[in-house]
């Protein structure tokens, strides 16, 4: 009697996922491809200089966006990363949340403007949103590594869809609160729907905007460890192999260093959102 009533809906997402496997496996193997020399450049690029060149460079970034205050304490924080022999690990997830990040911005903010621009595209899109946020990460990498394999790839590829969300939202949000007066004395004095969006709504939804990509780089960051298990290495993978072999020294100093990661990311993110708001105004 219960057989009456099952409906199979996991059978039903194993023959799509054969059918994608079977017919667009050159297309995956191209994203693949794309995403392996993207990640390997950046991660290259981090992990080749001496770890003090690296240092230097990032502390100057926060020094040029927040103050002395944020340029000390990020020296602080990376030399305590290389301190416990976490700087290789570290760089590593440091390129992974950057090529995520970046790829997920490019993704959403579009899509967000679109959905602002469009209550038929803001219809589709929201639902595709809740999806993607509430569907269990876990649950991305069953065909994430059926059609990628094991490597970072895999954890980029699913921490683009687990952060894709808030780009997205933020950035409709954004568009939508700017005020209706602004953007019709903009077509009063003839101004096209593009310029408008580029030279009024944009710049006055930017600080919205800028909190969505915030979050994004939030969420990728939070995705290191489910990236670390299935072969993403860095800081993800140190928290793994600490947690399958209760190795509470290694846990703890890969989760400082995650934090560590963490807060100057956030710290620079909200820096660049206000540096803009003023460039802007």
């Amino acid at each position: 009697m219960d057989d009456l009533f099952r409906i199979p809906v996991g059978k039903w997402a194993e023959i799509a996922l054969d059918w994608v496997i079977a017919n667009l496996g050159a297309f995956f193997d191209g994203i693949k491809a794309f995403f392996a020399q993207f990640y390997n450049g950046l991660d290259w690029l981090l992990t080749t200089p001496p770890f003090w060149v690296i240092i230097l460079v990032l502390s100057a970034l926060a020094f040029w966006l927040k103050g002395w205050k944020l340029a000390v304490g990020s020296v602080v924080g990376f030399l305590l990363i290389y301190g416990m022999d976490q700087w290789t690990n570290a760089m590593h997830s440091l390129a992974l949340v950057l090529v995520a990040s970046v790829i997920a911005v490019v993704i959403s903010v579009p899509l967000g403007i679109g959905a602002a621009k469009s209550t038929a595209v803001s219809g589709t899109v929201k639902p595709v949103m809740d999806f993607l946020q509430t569907m269990p990460a876990f649950v991305y990498l069953i065909p994430v590594l059926l059609l990628l394999g094991i490597g970072p790839v895999p954890g980029i590829v699913a921490t683009i869809v687990f952060a894709l969300a808030p780009g997205a939202r933020f950035t409709e949000l954004g568009i939508r609160s700017v005020d209706s007066e602004v953007v019709e004395a903009g077509q009063a004095f003839g101004a096209s729907p593009m310029r408008i969006l580029r030279q009024i709504q944009i710049p006055l939804a930017m600080p919205t905007i800028m909190a969505g990509i915030n979050q994004i780089i939030m969420l990728s960051l939070s995705m290191v460890v489910i990236a670390g298990m299935v072969g993403a290495g860095g800081l993800g993978g140190a928290v793994y192999s600490a947690l399958t072999g209760l190795n509470t020294p290694l846990g703890v100093e890969s989760g400082l260093s995650v934090v560590i990661l963490a807060i100057f990311l956030d710290r620079v993110t909200a820096s660049l959102s206000r540096k803009k708001t003023l460039v802007a105004a």
